[in-house]
């Protein structure tokens, strides 16, 4: 059975470790974190096993980056040496943002293999929008493992490379934008009267099923609310409102902003 070890169990690395909980037993998988009373809460949920960053470079087969951009040099320097004295085959599961696999491979001195992943916080869950790249020297047997034991987290999408940072500007970036929109409409609810407990869950699940119904359907967007926007209706004059304050013009210039910002990690 495979090892995964998941070096920062952050926000994106907790919800992987949970992912990974679901498909192997809590002695495959090790965690570490700068604070290490984070990495054993979780190993305590998890019945995961309390690691450090030396010892998962050691002995994990996959190894995940949990860590900020700015944080990945350091640690890198930290775990090549152990790297290369390895004997058996690894793989190096990076998330950090806007950092290519090129360049991760730089900051190890080594040309490992390395799988470059960006999850979203829903994968805690096993609802996650995952997007990969799988880099030279990942074989087949590796991606097939690493896909199958992490199946948990969600849905994957395999992207070129050079489409992970405008994918991720969507899907990774996109979960607080749904938030935003989410709290906007519950607090629309309660500006008309509706309970906050209630207007919450009707956005809440009107969001769930709606993202379900694109999905499962296939339909356009644009051919989705044209059904529900009756002639002279209540819907199409809330769509009005939204048009005259630019609402898709603003989403759009959400995801422009994120991706840019990648530039700025690089």
């Amino acid at each position: 059975m495979a090892v995964f070890g998941f070096i920062g169990v952050g926000n994106m690395g907790g919800a992987l470790a949970r992912a990974a909980a679901l498909r192997l037993p809590g002695s495959s998988v090790l965690l570490a974190n700068r604070s290490r009373e984070k990495a054993e809460e979780l190993a305590e949920e998890l019945g995961a096993v309390v690691s450090d960053n030396l010892a998962i470079a050691a002995s994990a087969d996959y190894i995940f980056l949990g860590v900020k951009p700015q944080m990945l040099p350091g640690v890198l320097a930290q775990l090549a040496p152990v790297l290369a004295g390895r004997s058996s085959p690894f793989v190096l599961v990076s998330m950090a943002a806007g950092t290519s696999i090129e360049k991760v491979q730089q900051l190890c001195g080594i040309k490992w293999p390395v799988i470059r992943i960006m999850p979203n916080t829903p994968a805690s869950i096993g609802k996650g929008m995952i997007l990969y790249s799988p880099g030279p020297g990942v074989t087949e047997e590796q991606l097939k493992e690493f896909l199958e034991l992490m199946s948990g987290a969600g849905r994957f999408a395999r992207l070129e490379e050079r489409l992970i940072d405008a994918g991720s500007s969507v899907s990774g970036c996109g979960p607080a934008f749904a938030d935003l929109f989410m709290e906007a409409l519950a607090d629309g609810g309660v500006a008309c009267g509706l309970p906050r407990s209630v207007a919450m869950e009707l956005a809440a699940q009107m969001l769930l099923g709606s993202a379900a119904l694109a999905l499962e359907s296939g339909r356009h967007p644009g051919q989705l609310k044209d059904a529900v926007c009756s002639p002279g209706g209540t819907t199409i004059q809330g769509v009005r409102a939204l048009e005259k304050s630019g609402f898709r013009s603003a989403v759009i210039e959400a995801v422009i902003a994120a991706y840019e910002k990648n530039f700025d990690l690089k």
